[in-house]
């Protein structure tokens, strides 16, 4: 396995050791590493960073890396490590300003000139405190656009994505996903994922790599 790849598969996981750990003593380490609203008391810039490591649960990790392992070990020795680095880092930071835009619309469109917040079951917060709990994590925002990049690399390559029983394009399976992901933000989905976020690491990869072409990079 390309060393790049190995890496990232590794922090990601020990990330989600740590986290496990510090749950168990009554620590979350999301409120530290995880993304925060930039209004927020608790945001720092770092973790723009940092919030591509951290994952809410096992079957989060798994499929993020999963995707990591299956089309970020192609990238990196098409590219080179240094490339697929700058490439995975530019999408994961990329979709965490996304999704500090789109937190920003919400706040100015739905919160703005309130002091507290219902949460439910009767219950308001502090804005402050809501601010606070708007937190981003997890890697599928460099992973959309490490789909993005293998679907304009090899766009004619046959994938067999369950459960489709038919082989489809990688091409059309990346457009498919980003139409997808389109439609769930749209629609206001409350799922709980930041689909822009998806969006805007695919949005930062193509920019990247149409930059890259631009300027005749050689990917060694």
């Amino acid at each position: 396995m390309p060393k790049a790849t190995k890496n990232i598969l590794i922090i990601n996981v020990l990330f989600f050791l740590g986290s496990l750990v510090a749950e168990n003593r009554g620590i979350s380490l999301d409120q530290y590493l995880g993304l925060h609203f930039f209004l927020a008391d608790d945001f720092n810039p770092i973790q723009l960073v940092t919030y591509m490591f951290m994952h809410a649960n096992f079957e989060h990790l798994f499929f993020n890396m999963f995707a990591v392992w299956m089309f970020g070990r192609i990238l990196e020795k098409v590219w080179g490590i240094k490339h697929f680095l700058i490439y995975y880092m530019v999408c994961g930071i990329g979709a965490g300003l996304i999704q500090e835009i789109i937190q920003y619309i919400h706040y100015a469109t739905v919160l703005s000139g309130y002091t507290n917040v219902d949460i439910g079951s009767g219950l308001a917060i502090p804005m402050a405190s809501y601010l606070n709990r708007m937190i981003t994590i997890g890697a599928s925002g460099a992973v959309y656009g490490i789909l993005l990049a293998f679907g304009m690399l090899f766009p004619d390559e046959r994938m067999f994505i369950f459960p489709i029983p038919f082989p489809i394009k990688a091409k059309f399976f990346v457009i498919g996903y980003a139409a997808i992901e389109l439609y769930l933000g749209m629609i206001n989905s409350s799922d709980n994922i930041a689909h822009f976020a998806h969006l805007g690491g695919m949005l930062f990869g193509l920019a990247l790599i149409l930059y890259w072409k631009k300027k005749h990079r050689n990917y060694d």
